[in-house]
């Protein structure tokens, strides 16, 4: 599951670049020049998907690329995150039911969703192998 999602650059008439994601449209942002606006997109990427898990909705996935696009990539916690609760929702699992069959407290699955908590990616790994799945690092050249 690869979580990079490409975001369009709208120039506005004071010079500041709008940013938005057709796959996650509550997701907007903006900045100063092209650095600025793609630094603070993922920011505004992580705080709408968390809001897609605050409330309990399916995740979108990233559509691919189209010309002019530029890819903003989930830091590598919230995408792990992510990953477990796309995998969750796939075997119809609540955060309850994921906690009884780990064994631990639901509050412990709550954390491991939250994107704002500093989880070890170790507890992500072992509540993904709970659910059958792999957790996988990649790593690419910078565009």
């Amino acid at each position: 599951m690869l979580l990079e999602y490409p975001a369009q650059l709208e120039p506005q008439e004071d010079g500041i670049l709008l940013v938005r994601f057709r796959d996650v449209p509550e997701a907007l942002t903006e900045g100063a020049g092209e650095a600025e606006a793609l630094s603070e997109a993922v920011d505004a990427l992580v705080a709408a998907l968390g809001g897609y898990v605050e409330v309990d909705r399916p995740v979108p996935l990233p559509s691919r690329a189209r010309s002019g696009d530029h890819m903003v990539a989930l830091p590598a916690l919230t995408a792990a995150k992510l990953a477990l609760y796309v995998a969750m929702k796939d075997a119809g699992l609540t955060r309850v039911g994921l906690a009884r069959q780990m064994k631990v407290p639901e509050n412990s699955v709550r954390r491991l969703l939250d994107l704002d908590h500093r989880s070890h990616i170790e507890g992500i790994e072992q509540a993904l192998s709970t659910l059958g799945r792999r957790l996988v690092i990649d790593s690419r050249n910078a565009a």
